[in-house]
């Protein structure tokens, strides 16, 4: 599949049936198609009522998220979260990056929320799943019209991307963080563009993501680096290069992930590493599993984003000596919602005023 980052459609662990394709048929297709076929982005509506999500996870810095978009085209094939497809009756492979399910009214419901009496102006976080910038976005702009109802509150947010689309947005973002409500999390896991276009096959280019935290951190946009997933035997090497290039580009603080292989993305990960590291295949494999305990991944909290024993240590080691010699070794800012206001859903003005 030319562009894909699955080379393989996982049949659904919720479904009991499930279609295998032989490898008889598979070498019939390699004679037809010896560079591969091309397969079509497809769109679906999601009618979900509500966007404004609960995040209930001790790991993670924030409590609720906005995710425009299910699926995600970008391709990444060790994204983890690439399990939620299989709620909505897909596969976690080829269909995660393939069939994209939308919020059209995602803008419409956000304000709607953000006026509900019980909403204090907390800090939403969009991309805690999926990127909310994806390649859809720049047809549908979901995200755009999301953005715009948060400037006009200043609702504060966080933004986890991996493509410099985000500048696009400029104008948006300009007026948030003059309220010191927001921060953009550039997502960077290689300097190499050939690594890059196989891991993250349509995701921005790293030098189009330096340029994008350039562009931002010059409008006045707080910018951080997040480096995930590291993954030992294949971009760990990177980490000094990568902390060194997002300081010069303009990030003030850095964080990281390891590498997480949950339910069925196992399958998937050591197909794509057969495929374009063979090689290393074996190298890879061992040292993620030394770092969870003999197993490809643990789920426990506290150490699945950071795995454990020596090897953890060291990437943990070798993160926070360059962080903090290149000046990233900061939190990401803490956003304020000291000048949210809610929107007007009458249209009529108010007789108080704050």
């Amino acid at each position: 599949m030319r562009g894909r980052g699955a080379g393989l459609n996982p049949g659904n662990r919720f479904e009991s049936l499930r279609l295998h394709v032989l490898g008889d048929e598979l070498d019939d297709r390699l004679l037809e198609h010896p560079r591969g076929v091309q397969l079509p982005t497809m769109v679906f509506h999601d009618r979900s009522q509500r966007v404004i999500n609960r995040v209930d996870s001790p790991d993670l810095g924030f409590n609720w998220t906005l995710n425009p978009y299910r699926g995600c085209e970008h391709g990444c094939v060790y994204c983890y979260a690439r399990p939620t497809h299989e709620t909505l009756g897909f596969s976690c492979g080829l269909d995660f990056e393939t069939k994209i399910v939308v919020k059209q009214e995602a803008p419409e419901l956000l304000r709607r929320e953000l006026a509900s009496p019980r909403w204090s102006g907390e800090p939403i976080v969009m991309s805690g799943v999926t990127d909310c910038y994806q390649p859809i976005e720049a047809k549908l702009q979901i995200t755009r019209r999301c953005l715009a109802v948060m400037a006009q509150c200043c609702q504060p947010v966080g933004i986890v991307t991996k493509s410099r689309l985000v500048v696009r947005d400029l104008d948006h973002l300009k007026r948030l963080a003059e309220a010191e409500a927001v921060y953009v999390g550039i997502s960077l896991t290689t300097l190499d563009a050939h690594l890059s276009a196989v891991m993250e096959p349509r995701a921005s280019c790293p030098a189009d993501r330096l340029r994008a935290m350039r562009e931002l951190s010059d409008a006045g946009i707080p910018v951080a680096a997040i480096l995930a997933p590291i993954i030992p035997g294949l971009n760990d090497r990177e980490i000094p290069r990568l902390l060194e290039s997002a300081a010069q580009a303009g990030a003030t603080c850095a964080t990281w992930v390891m590498l997480r292989l949950p339910y069925q993305v196992k399958a998937l990960f050591l197909e794509w590493l057969q495929r374009h590291f063979p090689e290393r295949r074996a190298r890879i494999i061992s040292q993620v599993r030394s770092m969870h305990g003999g197993e490809l991944y643990r789920s426990t909290f506290g150490t699945r984003m950071r795995g454990t024993g020596p090897l953890a240590e060291q990437i943990a080691a070798t993160f926070r000596v360059f962080a903090d010699r290149c000046g990233l070794h900061r939190r990401l800012p803490q956003l304020s919602s000291a000048s949210f206001r809610k929107p007007n859903l009458t249209g009529q003005m108010e007789l108080f005023t704050a």
